[in-house]
């Protein structure tokens, strides 16, 4: 999206006192409270509805009462999977220091005396399980949806002006003077505090997707922060205090409000949109569920209703714009060439890749190809959902929804599967924690971070190749992942080619195949990465420098000439936590701290042009292409490629040019073995891989050979293993070990190896052995195996 982005707003002056709260109920009505002592009904579209009654505010049965002002309003939260529709209560909190429970028709169900003084804040939980409230009097009070007191979580020494829910629902974020404090919910258990801000701070908020903090204070800033307290980001000095903050509940982007200033930014911090409504300090901000719409409370009795307008997406030539929530301009830069889409609903979701763009409106999916902008594929979604999230790849995309959960289409709006799995919460997925690709789509588990599941796209059930169809584990928490988009050189098609690459809580990145989990390490202190979406390329910003890998396979391959594969540039032009927008090509575009777009321009063409050749293996032109670029780079991943796709003559010419002759000495070894599979088998030792060695020549009956591989890697206990389970050879590895001792000035200690030579039966006779040796040797040389 684009910093050129603007807020659609409107503005009510509906209260004659300040509007102290606002919320979303869960089918898109707006309920505004005031120091009139009014609760006020709108509709999405700005309409004052019939006038909300309720007995909260007669004083018939005590006229001498003080008067009660609210300063709190909260909707009880919809069920996660279940239509948003479903809350009949909300939640309001008083400056006498009482909340009340409220039903949708103003009956007052409960009243509770909670605080001395005013109630500052209050909210329910995720899950609508619990409430807490803060006040006054500097207490943190949880309560049950019943309005029983479960306890009294702590006692600051200020007024709690902010408090709020962990996504877990396991702790509380609140605001003590200056300070920001982490409280879990479990007795006797340290809290996290740190200073946030050189004022007080007056409101904070933790997202439900994302797991990151937004504070604004009285020092005229608003900040981002991780949850361990550190610092992501802070804003220039505003002219007046920052009184709101809100997260979107996509976590994408949040609202900042100060007087007479509504601010939209990125969840990085920088600014999407600005403007200046007549409304006083806004108190209060409040995000419809489905994420497109909010509204703020002034302080001089204006509600205020708004939505982003303006917004971009880029993919390659064309230019996405949502004009405002029902319309879509496409802009072809390349043909100059534009196309203006309207819906009937408003658009919830947008995103554009692979020749195709999507957009989600409430009710129904639009699948536009770039062939043809004037008849979408339409498919409906499920009634009541939020659409969370869209990822799309070649040949598929996957919707994520509060309702259905994950659910794959074509491009031809055909459904293909539905992804579940026991405790999937589509509410906590977001563009970094899923991937899909042709065959596989991977997901983070958000109850347990360590832990990534895999499905097949078409049918929706578990890898099976994959710890027997459950999720595989990192050491640590991952915090990004995404798949390869094309099949590597020298797979076969589908899961055997597909890799992931992760990036886990130490900022570490791995790169695993999927049949075999094997975790290697590409990089460390790794800020964003993105895969090519055309071919096996990888970009990322490692410790401040841009750095691709141009055949990451090499890993796997050849470890000693990995590094030779990548390319690094100096990346302090792109500034402290740039993010990658998109990798196509040679093009890659990343997003820097401030928002603005930079495209860089020396990524090399020829290792595109590589890839292609080795997967159609033509090796020659691939030969040609490398000495024509000169680069080493290049050569390099000839090589690794010409290893995986079994040419040794490509090997020897690309090791020789990057002058690793020992490499080049070994490929000639190998390729004067007579045996097609120990070839292989001395393939699979240059990838370091002697159990994959072993298989292939057991597979193939050469069983002398796998004991010479063994006993080469000085693995004297294998070999031996090996010549007892196949009664094979047990003498002539008796002897190998005895002579090798002998030249080490050594005597035997191997207990296993002491308990033969003990063993009269076996004799170790040097001719007899020599002659064995001799035979097996004719035997593979001769193809009589």
């Amino acid at each position: 999206m684009s910093k050129l982005s603007k807020i659609k707003i409107n503005s009510y002056i509906k209260h004659t006192e300040c509007t102290t709260s606002i919320g979303w109920s869960g089918n898109s009505e707006l309920y505004s409270v005031g120091d009139d002592q009014k609760i006020l009904k709108w509709s999405s579209d700005g309409e004052l509805l019939a006038p909300f009654q309720t007995s909260l505010f007669d004083k018939s049965g005590d006229p001498n009462s003080p008067s009660l002002f609210l300063t709190e309003l909260h909707w009880f939260p919809a069920t996660p999977g279940k239509s948003q529709t479903n809350s009949e209560i909300f939640v309001v909190g008083g400056s006498d220091g009482k909340f009340y429970l409220l039903a949708r028709s103003g009956r007052v169900e409960k009243k509770v005396e909670a605080h001395k003084g005013a109630i500052l804040a209050l909210k329910w939980s995720y899950e609508g399980s619990a409430l807490l409230t803060a006040g006054e009097d500097g207490q943190i009070k949880i309560w049950s949806r019943a309005g029983m007191l479960r306890s009294c979580l702590t006692q600051s020494a200020f007024p709690v002006y902010s408090a709020v829910w962990s996504p877990e629902n396991d702790q509380i974020l609140y605001s003590s003077g200056k300070n920001l404090v982490i409280k879990p919910i479990q007795p006797s258990t340290k809290p996290t505090q740190w200073k946030a801000h050189e004022g007080i701070v007056l409101k904070v908020d933790w997202n439900l997707a994302n797991n990151l903090i937004v504070s604004g204070g009285e020092d005229r800033r608003y900040k981002v922060w991780d949850t361990y307290g550190r610092q992501l980001y802070s804003s220039i000095l505003h002219d007046q205090p920052i009184t709101s903050v809100a997260w979107n509940p996509s976590g994408d982007m949040f609202a900042i409000g100060s007087f007479n200033c509504l601010r939209i930014c990125d969840k990085l911090g920088w600014s999407y949109a600005l403007t200046e409504p007549d409304s006083g300090s806004i108190f209060n901000i409040s995000w419809t569920p489905d994420g497109t719409q909010l509204a703020c409370a002034g302080g001089n009795g204006a509600v205020v209703m708004g939505h982003l307008i303006n917004r971009r997406l880029e993919w390659k030539n064309y230019e996405v714009t949502i004009l405002d929530d029902k319309k879509v301009l496409v802009y072809d830069i390349s043909i100059a060439a534009t196309e203006t889409l309207e819906f009937r609903d408003r658009i919830i979701k947008a995103s554009i890749a692979f020749n195709h763009l999507i957009v989600c409106t409430p009710s129904q999916c639009y699948i536009y190809s770039d062939k043809n902008w004037n008849t979408p594929a339409i498919t409906d979604l499920n009634p009541g959902g939020r659409v969370v999230c869209i990822k799309q790849c070649a040949e598929y995309f996957v919707i994520v929804d509060t309702i259905v959960g994950m659910h794959v289409y074509t491009y031809e709006g055909r459904p293909v599967s539905q992804i579940k799995y026991l405790g999937l919460r589509p509410e906590y997925v977001t563009q970094h924690s899923i991937s899909i690709s042709g065959d596989t789509l991977a997901i983070k588990d958000r109850t347990d971070e360590k832990s990534i599941y895999l499905f097949d796209v078409t049918t929706g059930t578990p890898l099976a190749s994959v710890s027997g169809g459950g999720p595989f584990r990192h050491s640590i928490e991952v915090m990004e992942l995404a798949l390869n988009q094309s099949s590597l050189i020298g797979a076969t098609s589908g899961i055997n080619g597909r890799q992931l690459v992760i990036v886990d809580k130490n900022r570490d990145m791995w790169i695993t195949g999927l049949i075999k989990v094997n975790f290697k390490k590409l990089g460390t202190m790794v800020d964003t990465f993105s895969w090519n979406d055309e071919i096996d390329i990888i970009a990322a910003m490692v410790d401040g420098k841009f750095t691709v890998w141009y055949y990451p396979n090499a890993v796997f391959i050849d470890q000693d000439i990995a590094h030779l594969t990548k390319i690094e540039r100096d990346g302090s032009t792109f500034g402290r936590d740039a993010q990658f927008v998109s990798f196509s090509g040679t093009q890659c575009t990343l997003r820097k701290s401030d928002g603005s777009l930079v495209t860089v321009s020396f990524i090399s063409p020829f290792p595109s042009l590589l890839h292609e050749q080795t997967k159609k293996k033509q090796w020659e032109d691939a030969i040609r292409l490398c000495r024509y670029a000169k680069m080493n780079e290049l050569w390099a991943c000839l090589a690794v490629m010409a290893v995986a796709g079994q040419d040794l003559n490509t090997a020897e010419v690309a090791y020789a040019s990057i002058q690793e002759l020992a490499k080049v000495q070994y490929i000639c070894y190998i390729r004067d073995i007579p045996s097609a599979e120990a070839r292989t088998a001395e393939l699979a030792l240059l990838r370091r891989q002697p159990k994959e060695a072993e298989n292939i020549l057991i597979s193939a009956n050469l069983i002398y050979r796998a004991l010479k591989m063994w006993m080469n890697l000085y693995q004297w206990d294998r070999a031996l293993e090996l010549a007892v389970k196949f009664k094979s050879h047990v003498d002539t590895v008796l002897y190998c070990r005895k002579k090798y001792l002998k030249s080490m000035d050594k005597t035997e200690f191997n207990k296993r190896f002491l308990q033969f030579n003990n063993d009269p039966g076996f004799e170790i006779v040097e001719e007899k052995i020599l002659e064995k040796i001799s035979f097996e040797e004719g035997k593979e040389r001769n193809g009589k195996i």
